[in-house]
């Protein structure tokens, strides 16, 4: 799985349009958001900042990347010739996400830091990092899924915009209004339950274990997400 992390991890930093996604583009919007802090305090709350951050790197950082690679490795039948190795499928997919995961996790702990720093710590660093790993995790699922469904790096441009804008709404939609009403809609969503942990771990106020149970319809998408890719993930171009 290392050898095919580090692979990837080269073909990233040669692959101009991945590292604008990956890199530049999560960071100029998070580094907005952090610069306008008080204005987006104001509007949401810091917890809707880091939820914000969150679902960015997310967003574009993981999700649009992961998909654009695994259409592209499909394309070009590298994931073709990496099955006709010894390397279990799970392994496979686990050493090309690897270095998109690592990075993703590194840019949110780095624009956390930096938010915390400037505005003070969240109230619970722990909660905060479920959140984030839940998140992370929902998405991978779902860029396997959407991966399954896209035809070429090209077509992944199409394929990723539903579930990236509408993570990222739905995110602002609870961040902003919170979950007074329409309490199960807002949580059953894609992010929100995740939204509302990381809103909650910032700006505490809420009992851990209600928090905690946030996390189950996260995780649901996950379950979700990973059927479908089991069921329409394809290894090779279609004919």
């Amino acid at each position: 799985m290392l050898s095919i992390a580090l692979s990837e991890l080269v073909q990233i930093f040669r692959n101009r349009l991945v590292l604008v996604t990956s890199f530049v583009m999560p960071v100029v919007v998070s580094g907005f958001f952090i610069y306008q802090h008080e204005v987006f305090a104001a509007l949401g709350s810091l917890g809707y900042i880091a939820a914000i951050v969150m679902f960015t790197v997310g967003a574009f950082g993981l999700y649009t990347t992961a998909v654009t690679t695994l259409a592209a490795r499909r394309q070009n039948l590298f994931l073709k010739r990496l099955r006709s190795t010894a390397a279990g499928d799970a392994v496979i997919l686990s050493g090309l996400l690897l270095p998109l995961t690592v990075i993703s996790l590194v840019q949110v702990a780095v624009i956390t830091t930096v938010l915390g720093v400037i505005t003070g710590p969240p109230d619970n660093v722990l909660l905060l990092v479920a959140a984030v790993l839940s998140t992370v995790t929902m998405m991978l699922g779902l860029g396997l899924a959407t991966a399954g469904l896209t035809n070429s790096p090209e077509h992944a441009q199409v394929t990723t915009l539903p579930i990236s804008l509408g993570t990222i709404a739905v995110a602002s939609w609870v961040g902003i209004t919170g979950t007074e009403e329409l309490t199960l809609l807002k949580r059953l969503l894609p992010g929100g339950a995740a939204t509302e942990l990381a809103v909650n771990a910032w700006n505490g106020g809420v009992p851990v274990a209600d928090s905690l149970l946030l996390l189950a319809p996260t995780l649901a998408w996950v379950v979700v997400a990973v059927t479908l890719a089991s069921r329409i993930f394809r290894w090779e171009p279609r004919r």
